[in-house]
């Protein structure tokens, strides 16, 4: 009889190698601060912005996989959206892992890159994986699977092209150099792959995060910044200042697809590109522009999602609201590990092997949002900006916590009887005001501007505070420009959307809700978040 176990024990060992062998690989595309843009959108919904941006790349594997219409981030905010991210909660379940800075990886919840790890894989990431600064608990460094060989230039894109074309190099020479980089580092990685063995690779390029070179995206990809005049959205000003920065940035989006495209070309040459399955997105909307990072708005949350491979039906377009906490769920599901019943994502697999279109899962209509402190250095005059959001298709509601706050910080810090900065230091130092939104030109021209009669409103608009509810009709105002919150019409939809958002808070232990908020309002929470420039600076001293 042991002889009969120890020999069944043997083969059952062995199918389940037989098992693994047949696993898909992962090959995770995932980009700082970019939105929903690219040109396969435009195509859906012509006569906005989406229509000037490239992506061949990415609409070819939307082409060839599942396309997803309403994807949105837990949190608009680098740090939070990778910890919810990574952890397939909601980012306020994530404790010190739910604000930018000051922050540590809560490694006492599960992670999918570890728990793939345990089951076998292969795991590795180039460049950016979670928040600024690399915990000693997080769960790529700790096994030692960051993969730079090849360099990280590529993360300062429009830079290093600028300045090696200025230095006389061709400008699609200087290009390849950083796509020869990016192919470099993920054959390294592949070179580490054991045979029989899947992967979970994770490509993340910083260069879609500001800041980028003033006029790159026409220089360097032929992006007009005319072209985008008449499209844009009414919280962006249609100017010419305006419509240059969104064209350098979509110029940075351009280069992250051609990014793509040579590591899927690398894939095909190592004979695995039939067994991989590819997503792609990014953290959350545009930095430097209102309504973008870090608010709750579609132009913030909402993020590109497409997923193709092996088991996907594709050449689909799909309606479903989505989380990007659904991608851990979704990963693990896909290797066959069990999926945590912490996780509060949920698997997409039932809608990437439907063969139906438009809402695929009629429960999934809804997704929630939210924020805390984003702000990277302390200042005394700003304080975290609370909100949680619930959004279907039809509406989206807002709750601002601390409705006295500022949401980008206090706009009208620059005094009346003060000189303002210079142009070119509102353009490169975040810090001076707003510090909540990136600073580029487009902040740096409206903060000039805002004492001209044409656009004194607009600035109070997009900066200025906030009632504590914000409704909006997305039927009637997909841009979220008019809040419906006191309109007696929309009474009981006001009335059910705070009821329903409030259950999924406290049935999901959100801390905003206990005494107030006392986990963010008090220490370590509330702690001034390291100032890295002022400790580097400081250990030059030493020196």
């Amino acid at each position: 009889m042991k002889i009969l176990s120890a020999f069944l024990s043997v083969v059952a060992l062995l199918s389940a190698g037989a098992r693994a062998d047949d696993r898909p690989n992962i090959l995770f595309f995932f980009a700082d601060d970019w939105g929903r843009y690219a040109s396969i959108y435009g195509e859906a919904e012509p006569g906005g912005i989406n229509d000037v941006v490239k992506t061949p790349t990415f609409d070819r594997i939307a082409r060839e996989g599942v396309l997803f219409n309403h994807a949105h981030v837990s949190a608009p905010s680098c740090t939070p959206c990778r910890s919810a991210l990574l952890t397939g909660q909601h980012f306020w379940r994530t404790k010190t892992g739910s604000i930018l800075l000051g922050a540590t990886f809560p490694e006492d919840l599960p992670t999918f890159p570890v728990l793939l790890r345990d089951a076998g894989y292969h795991i590795g990431a180039t460049y950016k994986v979670w928040g600024p600064g690399t915990p000693s608990n997080f769960p790529f460094s700790a096994t030692g699977t960051m993969y730079g060989q090849a360099g990280s230039k590529f993360n300062g894109f429009s830079q290093y092209v600028t300045r090696e074309v200025e230095k006389g190099t061709a400008v699609e020479e200087a290009k390849q150099a950083l796509l020869d980089e990016a192919r470099g580092n993920f054959k390294a990685f592949l070179a580490d792959q054991k045979e029989g063995q899947p992967f979970c690779y994770w490509f993340g390029p910083t260069n879609v995060h500001r800041k980028w070179i003033k006029g790159s995206g026409k220089k360097l990809w032929g992006i007009d910044p005319d072209t985008l005049k008449g499209k844009m959205p009414p919280f962006l000003p249609d100017v010419h200042e305006v419509r240059q920065d969104l064209a350098d940035y979509f110029g940075e989006i351009a280069a992250w697809d051609a990014g793509m495209a040579v590591l899927l070309d690398e894939l095909e040459k190592s004979g695995q590109a039939g067994n991989t399955i590819i997503a792609v997105s990014g953290d959350h909307g545009a930095p430097g522009f209102p309504y973008g990072k870090c608010n709750l708005y579609d132009f913030g949350t909402g993020v590109p999602l497409v997923i193709s491979g092996p088991g996907v039906k594709g050449g689909r377009v799909v309606d479903d609201m989505t989380s990007l906490t659904d991608i851990a769920p979704t990963f693990l599901a896909a290797a066959g590990v069990d999926v945590p019943e912490i996780m509060t994502g949920e698997s997409l697999w039932p809608i990437l092997k439907s063969e139906k279109e438009g809402l695929v899962d009629e429960s999934r209509t809804r997704v929630f949002t939210g924020r805390e402190r984003h702000v990277d250095e302390a200042r005394a005059d700003f304080k975290p900006y609370p909100q949680r959001c619930l959004r279907t298709h039809e509406y989206s509601f807002i709750i601002n916590f601390r409705p006295d706050r500022w949401p980008m910080g206090d706009p009208y810090l620059l005094s009346e009887d003060e000189e303002d900065p210079g142009i070119d230091e509102l353009e490169n130092n975040t810090r001076i005001t707003l510090p909540d939104e990136d600073a580029g030109p487009t902040k740096a021209w409206l903060v000039t501007s805002r004492h001209e009669d044409q656009w004194k409103s607009h600035f109070d608009w997009v900066y200025g505070q906030r009632p504590k509810y914000e409704l909006y009709d997305l039927t009637k105002d997909p841009n979220e420009a008019t809040n419906v919150a006191g309109d007696p019409e929309y009474a009981e939809i006001r009335k059910a959307m705070e009821a329903e958002l409030m259950a999924e808070l406290q049935a999901t232990g959100d801390p905003r809700l206990v005494n107030d908020g006392e986990f963010y309002e008090t220490s370590p929470m509330s702690d001034p978040a390291p100032n890295r420039r002022s400790s580097k600076r400081k250990a030059k001293a030493k020196k």
